[in-house]
This record gives structure tokens, C-alpha cells and sequence, in this order.
């Protein structure tokens, strides 16, 4: 149990935000005032490497995100604080709500090798079978723009943060339910293939390309407990 006056301040106040009820006067966007503190205004945050924006990114991985904090199966005091004693209800009204804003985009491309750019067009585009690397594209679509509701998209990401996203999945500090088919992916990866794959996606054109519908691939390559 967590108790209250065992919080630091700032993570006080940011408690009380999420758990004012809820009012006419105090929609969600206002109560979720908290979390900008973090990830940016409606969740474009603009310091994506260290804080991910969320929105734009489809509801079902947000709530999913939000679970994982909230259970610790992501190790994060704060996060894990703040949503103790949120509902699934209203961590479907948060995921929800951060979906429906405007996503955030990185336009600016990051320097990169033509050894670089085609060892992560390999990797993103074809995979590697022998390996048991699936391509990206085989279940984030084929621009890697995601799939509604429960598959982000990776264009208009930091290289940075991409990288630091499949390292944290390498050496266990991110997880998802089992089997956790991105660790299983990223543990086949060496530290020149993230990084490659990274610069690869971030070198991408997003022009405002849309998430895909609803339906996944018929069957997808890898057994993959985080979607639903």
C-alpha cells in the first residue's frame, strides 16, 4: 500500500490531479494536466528521447502501457505511484483520450551511413528468417504507421528513443505480458543492428501517414502477448 505522505511533493500533487473526481468543469483533458509535466502538452512531448510522446498512439497500447506501470512489470516509481489506484475505467478514458490527439512527429532526420541505412532496410523491410527476426513492417504496416488498436506506429520517432526502446527490451528493464515478443527480438539483436534499425526508421518520411484499421494479420510471425 502507498501512503500518502511517504510521496515526494511533486509526486503528490501530480496524484491528486489523477484522482480529483470527475466534474463538468474538470473534464479529463484538465485533470491529465499531470502528465504534461512529462510528456508535453496533450502528450507531444518535446524532449522524446528521455519522455515518449503518447498521442496519436492507438488506445489499446497506451492502456496496455498503463497496466504494465501500473503492476510494475515496467519499473518506473513514479508512473507506477500515480496509477495506483486508477481503475481500469479510467486508464481506458486515459488511453482513449491521449489517441485522439494529434500525434507529435520528428522531422528533422538524423545522420546516418549507406552502410547504416541498408543494414536497418534489411532488418525493418525483410527481416532475417534464419535468425528468427521478423520483418518490422510484418506487423507494424508495411509504412510502419501501426495498427489500431493495439500496435504503435514508428515513423515520426527519435532515433534515439527507438534505440533506447529495443536496448531496454535487450537487457530486461522493459517488458510486455508473455510471450514478450519484442524482448525475444531484441535479445537476437546486436547494439550496431538497433542502432541501425533506429536511424533506418528515423530516416522514414511520415508525411502524416495514418494508422491502419483494426485488423491484424491474418496469423503474425511471432507469438506475441501484447496484443490482444
Amino acid at each position: 500500500m502507498i501512503l500518502r505522505h511517504s510521496l515526494p511533493a511533486f509526486v503528490l500533487i501530480l496524484f491528486t490531479t489523477f484522482t480529483a473526481p470527475s466534474t463538468a468543469a474538470n473534464d479529463l483533458g484538465e485533470r491529465l494536466q499531470a502528465c504534461a509535466a512529462c510528456h508535453g502538452e496533450k502528450g507531444r512531448s518535446s524532449s522524446e528521447a528521455y519522455y515518449p510522446s503518447i498521442a496519436g498512439k492507438p488506445s489499446g497500447y497506451l492502456f496496455r502501457q498503463l497496466e504494465n506501470f501500473q503492476t510494475g512489470r515496467r519499473p518506473h516509481a513514479i508512473m507506477r505511484n500515480m496509477l495506483a489506484y486508477l481503475s481500469d475505467d479510467y486508464l481506458q478514458d486515459i488511453a482513449r483520450y491521449y489517441a485522439k490527439q494529434p500525434a507529435a512527429v520528428i522531422t528533422s532526420k538524423p545522420e546516418a551511413s549507406n552502410e547504416q541505412l541498408k543494414l536497418g532496410k534489411q532488418l525493418v523491410i525483410l527481416g532475417n528468417d534464419k535468425r528468427g527476426l521478423p520483418a518490422c513492417t510484418t506487423c507494424h504496416a508495411n509504412a510502419l504507421q501501426g495498427i489500431r488498436p493495439d500496435i504503435p506506429g514508428l515513423t515520426g520517432l527519435r532515433a534515439e528513443y527507438l534505440s533506447a526502446q529495443l536496448g531496454a527490451w535487450q537487457v530486461g528493464t522493459r517488458s510486455a505480458p508473455q510471450p514478450d515478443c519484442m524482448a525475444e527480438i531484441a535479445k537476437k539483436l546486436s547494439g550496431d543492428e538497433i542502432q541501425a534499425i533506429a536511424l533506418y526508421i528515423a530516416n522514414q518520411d511520415y508525411a502524416g501517414k495514418p494508422l491502419r484499421g483494426a485488423s491484424l494479420p491474418p496469423a503474425l510471425p511471432i507469438s506475441c502477448g501484447a496484443v490482444q
